[in-house]
């Protein structure tokens, strides 16, 4: 990696998804590898199931947390429908990591909005070979803890960027509390072999 180059990840999803964890691990295994970091988020009204979203951004010199307009290098989304409101964030030449996961939006189980059309399609649509899927369920439920699909979702994050793997094991380490680590490791390890490493 050019370390004078800042790499833009938005991470995206509703409350509850643990994306904020997520990327608090993005930004711990970018420091532990020696690169500037710079984190923001926007909770938004995670209480209640509504949109959150992070942004980590590192590189040789980062000088803000917040990514600039169309200049997300990768967004790394927990569900469908947010990643196809975050799409207008990526760069022409972006990728996405989605995870397979639909949940109905709070605007649409309230009445407010209808639901999306066939969200699969929408995504392949927009962002053609740039997209890449995941689905975090089915490999937390293989780490034996379903509350660990965001770290399985990190571990398929983990191949797309130029992190060092003992970068990201030391970040779990020093984030997840030691009663759950080893289920975090297994779906971490889980996440990077759903993308073939």
């Amino acid at each position: 990696m050019n370390n004078d180059a800042v790499v833009n990840v938005n991470l995206v999803g509703v409350g509850g998804q643990g994306i904020l964890l997520a990327a608090d691990v993005l930004a711990r295994a970018a420091a532990e590898a020696g690169l500037d970091v710079k984190k923001t988020e926007i909770h938004g009204m995670s209480q209640r199931g509504g949109s959150v979203s992070s942004q980590v951004r590192f590189g040789g010199r980062v000088h803000s947390p917040i990514v600039p307009d169309g200049e997300t290098d990768l967004l790394v989304s927990f569900d469908a429908v947010e990643a196809i409101r975050a799409f207008p964030s990526v760069r022409p030449a972006g990728r996405a990591l989605v995870d397979k996961c639909y949940l109905v939006p709070i605007t649409v189980s309230s009445g407010q909005q209808p639901a999306p059309e066939d969200p699969d399609a929408t995504l392949a649509r927009l962002f053609g070979n740039r997209l890449l899927r995941v689905d975090s369920k089915a490999l937390a439920a293989q780490a034996g803890n379903p509350r660990t699909a965001n770290i399985a979702i990190a571990g398929a994050l983990s191949t797309l960027l130029d992190i060092p793997e003992d970068a990201w094991l030391a970040a779990l380490r020093g984030r997840v509390p030691a009663k759950l680590l080893d289920a975090n490791l297994k779906a971490f390890s889980l996440g990077r072999a759903a993308l073939g490493a």
